[in-house]
């Protein structure tokens, strides 16, 4: 059987696009996207200056999360080695994009469907090379079965040392560069704002009165005589040398032309993450105060608050299912489910949560109204407790595994996720009780209980926010997500909205003035906020 590969000579390619005009030519790929694209790269300052090119595009992997993640295998590996997609099955839940390290996925605005280079298995079944291969001039690109010690691709293999995109996500890839610049190869390594063909990259400045002054202040030194750089925040970098006149270089490496890759998850994300902790949140307080005898068990209290987690839960599929771009597919996720894939195993989970805990509730609502006998619901209740805590949980800790799986995106794997997620679900699933017992007056042994359990997990989860903030970073993506997060675009929404509004002000008023409302929407809006940077920050970092 055989198993395909790609081999690229960057000391051969010339950076004329004959590759990507033939992939977009071949498979009628639309505007706005690519399989495959050429990335500039360029060293240095004027007049010493090198261009490097990097053709780029799926690296077919051995070990592909791509295909892990599918939610309902549209995209799949086939016996040859070849990552295959389907787009007639396809959702559209993006979760393979979010899964590749190298941005090689994306979403079709035609079909709304994921797409990528497939190695033009329609060209390779009938005995053809891909178009990208054809089309070289110089030929740089070879593609063939890395198996076949006759081929062309294994011999050139085995005498020529090369290198691959991110060998440490462990994903096998069967994209091999020759003579791979370590600037292109990184893509981290430049700036990724700078991505568009002819950007002016040396610019005149006039050098500003500040400067002028800066350069006539009397030299500062550290204790030991060392001269320290002013003017200027110390371990920040400047932009560069200031030559009166003279040109001001913005960087030593940066990016001359990339292709654009689009962040495919935005607000339903974060809002999501925050309605199914709620629904899950409050009926884990309802599973623990009924089986574990906490509270005493008021009908009308669970009725109250049993129907405000149900509604969050419809808010919840309603959120996933308008996030999808194939949303009449939706039930392809049950019908024919992946079971790798996280997203297929959190829907089912929800589902069976719903279920459940909606049949407690209607047994519980019939025997208040009289519908039903008492003595069915006391007989149930215990039981119901037991069975619903698990999907409870389930519901609000799946998010954490599926985001693992998005192996693209290194600061969601985080093995404190699950954690954070649990007690972020107890902050506002009690954070939903004490607003509705501003309407409905609980019994006071819950009331208690409340109190408790939201201080507990304020605390908590305020430490495990921080901790990950303050611990060592397994990757420099996950770092540099994490910065993202906390100094770059999404700090408000941090600092402002996820620790002061979802942590400080909550604090405040609990112990100062217990506002039961106010807290409430305090809680929920600032881990909406805090939700909204951790999905966003990470997506900001380039993986090409």
């Amino acid at each position: 059987m055989a198993n395909y590969g790609f081999l690229i000579d960057q000391s051969k390619c010339i950076g004329c696009h004959a590759c990507s005009t033939a992939c977009k030519s071949e498979n009628q790929v639309p505007l706005g996207v690519y399989r495959t694209w050429v990335k500039y790269v360029e060293t240095g300052t004027y007049p010493d200056v090198s261009r490097h090119f990097q053709v780029t595009r799926c690296n077919h992997c051995a070990n592909p999360p791509c295909v892990r993640i599918c939610p309902v295998t549209a995209m799949y590996q086939r016996s040859d080695g070849i990552v295959e997609f389907d787009p007639s099955i396809c959702i559209g839940c993006k979760s393979c994009i979010q899964a590749c390290p190298y941005d090689a996925v994306y979403l079709d605005p035609e079909t709304n469907a994921a797409a990528k280079c497939t190695f033009c298995a329609h060209r390779i079944e009938v005995g053809l090379e891909p178009a990208c291969v054809v089309v070289c001039p110089e030929h740089a690109i070879l593609a063939g079965d890395m198996d076949d010690p006759a081929s062309e691709l294994s011999h050139k293999l085995a005498i020529s040392q090369t290198s691959v995109l991110k060998p440490e996500q462990g994903t096998g890839p069967k994209l091999f560069y020759i003579n791979g610049n370590d600037w292109s190869l990184h893509a981290t390594a430049s700036s990724a704002q700078n991505t568009f063909m002819w950007a002016e990259k040396i610019t005149e400045q006039n050098i500003s009165a500040y400067e002028r002054n800066a350069l006539e202040l009397p030299v500062l030194r550290s204790k030991s005589g060392t001269p320290i750089r002013t003017p200027g925040e110390q371990g920040h970098p400047q932009n560069g040398p200031i030559q009166i006149g003279g040109r001001v270089s913005e960087q030593m490496v940066q990016t001359g032309y990339n292709a654009q890759h689009k962040i495919q998850w935005h607000w339903q994300l974060p809002s999501y993450m925050v309605t199914k902790s709620i629904a899950g949140g409050i009926f884990m307080l309802l599973s623990l105060g009924t089986g574990l005898g906490i509270f005493h068990f008021d009908p009308l209290t669970f009725l109250a608050t049993g129907f405000t987690a149900m509604v969050f839960m419809l808010l919840t599929t309603i959120l996933l299912i308008q996030d999808l771009s194939q949303p009449k597919r939706f039930l392809n996720i049950l019908q024919h489910p992946q079971w790798k894939s996280w997203v297929a195993r959190g829907a089912y989970i929800m589902v069976i949560f719903t279920a459940i805990a909606g049949l407690w509730w209607l047994i519980e609502g019939g025997a208040y109204l009289g519908v039903l006998p008492t003595g069915l619901a006391v007989v149930v209740r215990p039981i119901a407790a037991w069975i619903t805590f698990p999907f409870a949980l389930g519901v609000v800790v799946y998010t954490a595994f599926l985001l693992g799986q998005a192996e693209g995106r290194d600061m969601w794997q985080s093995s404190l996720l699950p954690f954070q997620l649990l007690s972020q679900s107890f902050l506002v699933g009690s954070a939903v009780f004490f607003a509705l017992d501003a309407f409905i007056r609980f019994p006071d042994g819950l009331t208690v209980f409340l109190r408790a359990v939201f201080l507990a997990s304020l605390i908590i989860n305020l430490m495990l926010t921080l901790s990950g903030k303050i611990m060592p970073f397994a990757t420099e993506v996950a770092m540099l997500a994490s910065r993202e997060m906390t100094h770059g675009r999404y700090r408000n929404q941090f600092w402002w909205g996820g620790l002061g509004l979802g942590h400080a002000v909550p604090l405040a008023l609990i112990c100062f003035m217990p506002l039961n409302i106010p807290i409430a929407l305090a809680s929920i809006l600032g881990l909406f906020f805090y939700e909204y940077a951790f999905v966003m920050a990470p997506q900001r970092i380039p993986n090409s």
